[in-house]
This record gives structure tokens, C-alpha cells and sequence, in this order.
């Protein structure tokens, strides 16, 4: 006779200190049904089959119709989603996986986990090449219908969410962390937008805080949630690698950024091109590698407004932008406008939709 729902019961029984993926296991090889609570005979069979005895006694205490009606309510009051390997809504490559996470915490759209994605991820400390490169090809991946997965951290990271969302396209970060935890703490309003646009999802209950040990677990979840993984820079022992290391792991398809022999932040990505991953000097390698994959449609990318013909000046300004961000001071110069009259000029183009504003005063075409 079911106490409450299966997947109910497998999310509240995920939430009881000491279960993790490995008890979860365990039980449901003992034959746990999560749709009731257990009778004595079935948990001296848990502890035959390796749950400690603390454990099970955590669990006798918690495992109640009022902790499954608890945790379910804390969910939905903090807006989050919890998908379990029994629901249909379970991202179909991730559950392909040796040890796939028996349940997702998510919040935003859960329908971003279901389209192809493909992860880009690096050094949180990129070069202005790095970041460049990085919102070329991500935003590429956004234009293609793709999802971009990454990890919401500094760098590399941060920058390929942005571009994602810039692009009007897809997004998903992985976090190390409980999935209502923002880290790092600077990337608050990014976190926000990518819930908002995108999905933000941790295998790890609500609340749990950062721990070292936690990120290289939520690597194999950005790989795993992607046909391929893309490094853009990398150092030697870059934890980037691990997911790369990861992909190959799980039989997708590694990609690497070529860089300068002299940058140390290129010398983890060289030596993934030495070791066979696909070298990418433009977004057409990496389709050229994924071309048997069902391709998604495109986003619809909002572009200049109708209407919004450009005036002189403005046009003259805009000549000079391009790919490469520039700051008011080089635009200055290279205008010969006061300071005044160029900030009124930018202004005006943001509006209608040609230049985008980056941090420190930087602008670049659209």
C-alpha cells in the first residue's frame, strides 16, 4: 500500500544526512520501494547490503509521511524543481551515465535540460583572448539552437552564460553546491539570469554549501549533460580538464581552443589537441564533429529595432567597432568626438540595438 508518492519519497529520502548516491544505490539493489516507509525485515536487509547501522537509524527517525510532506513543501516554496531518474523529464543523456544522479535539483526551465548541449568551460582566469573566443563560440552554440552547459564559476565560465543568454539562446549551469547557493558570490546577477532564462541545477540538496570534493562530482554532470565538452583555456592541472577528461570518459567528443606556446593558460588546451581532442578555430569544427546529432531550431535573436536607421555619426562610430571590445578613451581618439557627444552617440546605439556595453567601459559590436 503506497504511504506517498515514489518520486516523492526518493527526493525526501535524498534529503536525510548521510544518504547520497551510493545508499541510494544500495537500498534500491536490497529492493527499497520508495513509495512507503520500510518494516523492520527490510532494513536488516539494508544493512546486509552495506548502510551503516547510523544510517539506518537516521532514516527510521526521519522517514515519515511528515518529512515527505515537509521537503516536499520546502521545494515548491523556494521554487524548486526536483527531477528524479523516474520521471520522463530526466535529461536523456545524463541518464546514460555508470552513476547518473538519482535526482536533479532545478530552478528555472526544466525543459532546457531535454535539447542538445554541448559545454564550454576553462580557466577562471582568462586572457581578454580567452573571453573573446569564448563569446564567439558560445554565443555560435546559442545561435544553433544548442544548449550551452557550464558551471557558473569566474572566467571562462561566466562568460560563455552570458553569452548564451546575449544570444537569446539556451543555458544551464551546474553548480557545486545546493542549487538556491550562489557561488562565487560576485556572480549573483548572472545566477539570477540564468534562472530566469536558463536553468540552474545541482545533484546535492538545497542548502548545501560549496566544498572542494563537490565540484569535480558536478564535472561529470556538465560532460554528462553534453554531446562534447569545449576548453577554451586551461592551464596544466586546470579543473576544466577533469570534465574533459570526463566527456571522453563517457564517450563524447572533446574540443580544444588553441593558444599561444608561451601562455600557461593555453598549455592545457595544447596539450589536449596533442592528445587527439578536435582543435576548433572557428564554430564550424565543432559542428563538422556533431553533424550526426538531431539539430534543434534556432532562437529567434533580437537584432537592431525596425526603423532605427543609422545617422551619420552614428554609422562612423560603429565602423570602427568590431569583435574587439574598445574603451571610450580608444573610441575617443579614433573619432575625434567629445567626450560628451560620444557617450550620447553610444547611448543611442545601444538603444536601437547595434553596440553592446562590456565591464569596464568597453563596447563592441553587436
Amino acid at each position: 500500500m503506497r504511504a506517498w508518492d515514489e518520486r516523492e519519497g526518493l527526493v525526501a529520502m535524498h534529503q536525510i544526512r548521510g544518504v547520497g548516491w551510493g545508499t541510494l544505490d544500495k537500498l534500491r539493489q536490497a529492493g527499497w520501494d520508495p513509495g512507503r516507509p520500510p518494516e523492520k525485515e527490510e532494513m536488516k536487509t539494508w544493512r546486509k547490503a552495506g548502510v551503516s547501522s547510523a544510517t539506518i537509524g537516521r532514516i527510521r527517525e526521519k522517514w515519515t509521511p511528515r518529512w515527505v510532506e515537509r521537503v516536499s513543501r520546502e521545494l515548491e516554496k523556494r521554487e524548486i524543481r526536483a527531477v528524479t531518474l523516474l520521471d520522463g523529464e530526466y535529461p536523456p543523456l545524463l541518464g546514460q551515465l555508470p552513476q547518473p544522479p538519482w535526482v536533479l535539483y532545478v530552478r528555472g526551465d526544466v525543459s532546457h535540460l531535454q535539447g542538445p548541449g554541448l559545454a564550454v568551460v576553462g580557466t577562471r582566469k582568462p586572457t581578454s583572448y580567452g573571453k573573446r573566443v569564448t563569446r564567439q563560440l558560445a554565443g555560435n552554440i546559442a545561435d544553433r539552437g544548442w544548449t550551452v552547459v557550464s558551471g557558473l564559476a569566474a572566467g571562462v565560465d561566466g562568460e560563455a552564460h552570458r553569452a548564451a543568454l546575449e544570444a537569446g539562446g539556451r543555458t544551464v549551469a551546474v553548480l557545486g553546491c545546493g542549487v538556491d547557493v550562489v557561488y562565487p558570490r560576485h556572480h549573483r546577477d548572472l545566477y539570477k539570469e540564468v534562472v530566469r532564462k536558463g536553468a540552474v541545477i545541482s545533484e546535492v540538496p538545497p542548502g548545501t554549501e560549496p566544498r572542494p570534493g563537490l565540484f569535480p562530482r558536478r564535472n561529470r554532470i556538465i560532460s554528462g549533460l553534453s554531446w562534447g565538452t569545449l576548453v577554451v583555456e586551461a592551464a596544466e592541472k586546470s579543473g576544466s580538464l577533469i570534465t574533459a577528461h570526463h566527456s571522453l570518459e563517457q564517450g563524447r567528443e572533446v574540443f580544444a581552443v588553441p593558444g599561444p606556446v608561451t601562455s600557461a593558460w593555453s598549455r592545457g588546451t595544447n596539450r589536449l589537441i596533442q592528445e587527439g581532442a578536435k582543435c576548433v578555430i572557428d564554430a564550424d569544427d565543432l559542428w563538422m564533429e556533431l553533424n550526426h546529432v538531431p539539430q534543434p531550431e534556432a532562437p529567434l535573436r533580437e537584432g537592431p529595432l525596425p526603423g532605427t536607421e543609422l545617422q551619420p555619426q552614428e554609422q562612423v562610430l560603429l565602423d570602427l567597432l568590431g569583435e574587439e571590445p574598445l574603451t571610450v578613451d580608444s573610441l575617443a581618439d579614433r573619432s575625434d568626438l567629445p567626450l560628451g557627444e560620444l557617450h550620447r552617440q553610444l547611448l543611442q546605439l545601444q538603444v536601437k540595438g547595434w553596440v553592446r556595453q562590456l565591464p569596464g567601459a568597453q563596447f563592441v559590436k553587436k
